[in-house]
């Protein structure tokens, strides 16, 4: 199931080889201050690697398969340069313009996002309204020529470096739980638009997050995302992707755990033999691997999926859970494995066991992700097992 082309492999071959000489260097540096050197998003743009899908007059190349951006997620978790997450910018964010933004406003964003110019985030969850969208405060009133937006987000991503943020607002009514939500994309230096603290967390630490602030901000009406009133059925229909990004980002973590654990059993002594001489230390990884080979390969099938325009949100839901959970149980066992070693810092398995406890979270929790695989086993349409050919 895993099959790359050639040019996909020669693109992953290079794009190693940026991450160990621009990026990797640099990343313990920038997780002391909590926020990666905007520069590194000019320096992937100049060489291709960041918005990959425009069409080349937005200043990208054209290529929508999302084997690129996975062989990036893989790449980045190999060479532990995952909280620069530029997938993010790249993917996740860039989505909504890539789906709902006029041709005027793809010229007038895409080029600048392309060559890492202008860096993108969304802002959706607010003190009070995480995955419960429908509990959204921030809100945006119609003013004729512009909107009016009121509000706050927290935990956002790139929200200390971002220049342009895809911003949800309910333009219903603002006191009820409407699902009346309407997409804008707000940009740095708009009057009234302020930056929070700079959140401390306990992984992802060069991956700046922060919280984000509206104060009667006038937003043009030429920065709407789509139609007025529908942002609720975009966040939806952009999240099945999103998600499909956590999948690759939570396997893709998984097996570096896996492998710098397997590594580190070949070389450790313990009662006067190889911890991997033992046959608990066997059949931790031997257990551990055959669930990574399982679900990679549903992963590798989602992405076969995504690419023909078949990943819905309910096989998306199914594989971002079983993931993260998968990667929580692998960081753990493997940790364990390494004794007090994996306590210390200076072992890679320590960053890996924090990092990936967000991702049982973030883009939707665990239990949001049961909410909806449930809700389509109830559905009168419910296809059985026996039934699928």
């Amino acid at each position: 199931m895993r099959e790359f082309t050639a040019e996909q492999r020669e693109f992953r071959s290079a794009f190693r080889t940026f991450l160990e000489n621009e990026v990797a260097p640099h990343m313990d540096a920038w997780r002391e201050v909590g926020v990666v050197d905007r520069e590194v998003f000019r320096r992937a743009g100049e060489q291709g690697y960041l918005m990959i899908w425009p069409d080349e007059r937005h200043g990208g190349s054209g290529e929508r398969d999302f084997r690129y951006s996975q062989i990036i997620i893989e790449e980045s978790a190999r060479t532990m340069t995952s909280d620069w997450y530029a997938t993010l910018h790249s993917r996740v964010a860039g989505g909504y313009i890539d789906r709902f933004a006029t041709e005027e406003q793809k010229m007038r964003w895409l080029p600048r996002c392309a060559s890492g110019e202008a860096i993108l985030a969304i802002a959706m969850t607010e003190p009070q309204a995480g995955s419960d969208l429908a509990g959204m405060r921030t809100n945006a009133v119609d003013q004729g020529d512009h909107f009016l937006l009121n509000g706050s987000k927290t935990y956002i991503s790139n929200g200390i470096n971002a220049d342009l943020v895809v911003v949800a607002a309910k333009t219903g009514d603002a006191s009820g739980r409407s699902h009346q939500i309407s997409l804008f994309i707000v940009e740095r230096g708009m009057a009234g638009f302020t930056r929070g603290r700079k959140l401390k967390k306990i992984g992802m630490q060069a991956q700046d997050t922060a919280e984000l602030f509206f104060s009667d901000v006038r937003v043009p009406k030429e920065n709407l995302l789509g139609v007025v009133g529908e942002g609720f059925r975009y966040l939806t229909e952009c999240l099945a992707e999103e998600r499909l990004v956590s999948t690759a980002q939570n396997l893709a973590g998984a097996w570096k755990a896996f492998e710098e654990t397997r590594d580190f059993v070949m070389q450790r002594e313990l009662f006067g033999k190889r911890l991997a001489d033992l046959q608990n230390t066997q059949f931790k990884l031997a257990a551990l691997e055959a669930e990574l080979d399982v679900v990679q390969l549903y992963l590798d099938h989602c992405v076969v999926e995504h690419n023909a325009g078949r990943l819905n949100s309910n096989k998306a839901a199914k594989a971002k859970l079983v993931s993260s959970e998968l990667q929580g149980r692998v960081v753990d066992e493997c940790l364990q494995l390494h004794g007090g070693a994996g306590y210390m810092d200076e072992y890679p398995i320590s960053r890996l066991f924090t990092e990936a406890r967000i991702n049982r979270i973030a883009a939707g929790s665990s239990e949001v992700m049961k909410l909806i695989i449930g809700r389509d086993l109830l559905k009168s349409n419910y296809q059985s097992f026996f039934d699928r050919h």
